[in-house]
C-alpha cells in the first residue's frame, strides 16, 4: 500500500509562492541579456489583468475599500522600490535593463512581507478572499512598476533617436 505525504495547504502555498518567486528572479536576470522592447514592458500587466476574472467568484468578494487600499499599498509600497531600482543601460544603441543586486534583495524582502501578511491576513479572512487582496497588491504593484520603467523607456528611445534628428532644423 502506497502513502502520499500529505501536505498542509499553508505549506503548499509558501513552496508555491517561494518557486514562482525564485522564477521571477530567474527570469527578470535573463531578460537583462536581451534589449528590452515595449511589448515586453506592457505585456506582464496586461496578462495579469486577466486574474481578475477571480471576482467573478462570490467567494473572493470583499468590500471595495478593501481593494482599494490593497492596491494604494502595492502602488506605494512595493512599486516604488522597484521603480527605483529599475535602471535602464544603452549598448551598441540597444536599451536593456540593468542587472541589479537591489533589485533582487527587494524582490526577495517583497516575498518576505508577502508571506508574513498573508499568513497573518488568512486568519481573519477567507482563503479565496486574502487571495483577491493579494492579487490585488500584486497588480497595484505591477502597474505603476511597469509603466514608470514604459515612461522611461520611451525617454531614453527618445534622446536616443534625438541626435539623429537634430542636424536637420
Amino acid at each position: 500500500m502506497t502513502h502520499a505525504i500529505a501536505l498542509h495547504p499553508q505549506i503548499a502555498f509558501t513552496l508555491g509562492v517561494a518557486t514562482m518567486a525564485l522564477m521571477v528572479i530567474f527570469l527578470r536576470i535573463r531578460a537583462t541579456k536581451r534589449p528590452v522592447t515595449p511589448k515586453g514592458i506592457i505585456m506582464p500587466p496586461l496578462g495579469m489583468s486577466t486574474g481578475f476574472l477571480m471576482f467573478l467568484h462570490p467567494s473572493t468578494h470583499f468590500p471595495v475599500w478593501w481593494g482599494l487600499i490593497a492596491f494604494a499599498a502595492g502602488a506605494v509600497f512595493l512599486a516604488t522600490p522597484l521603480i527605483m531600482t529599475s535602471r535602464f543601460e544603452v549598448v551598441n544603441g540597444e536599451i536593456y535593463l540593468k542587472r541589479s543586486l537591489s533589485f533582487i534583495v527587494i524582490l526577495l524582502t517583497l516575498l518576505s512581507v508577502r508571506l508574513l501578511l498573508h499568513g497573518y491576513v488568512e486568519q481573519y479572512i477567507s482563503i479565496p478572499q486574502t487571495a483577491g487582496l493579494f492579487f490585488t497588491l500584486a497588480f497595484g504593484m505591477i502597474l505603476p512598476w511597469r509603466v514608470g520603467m514604459y515612461l522611461r523607456y520611451r525617454r531614453l528611445r527618445q534622446s536616443l533617436a534625438a541626435p539623429a534628428n537634430t542636424g536637420q532644423g
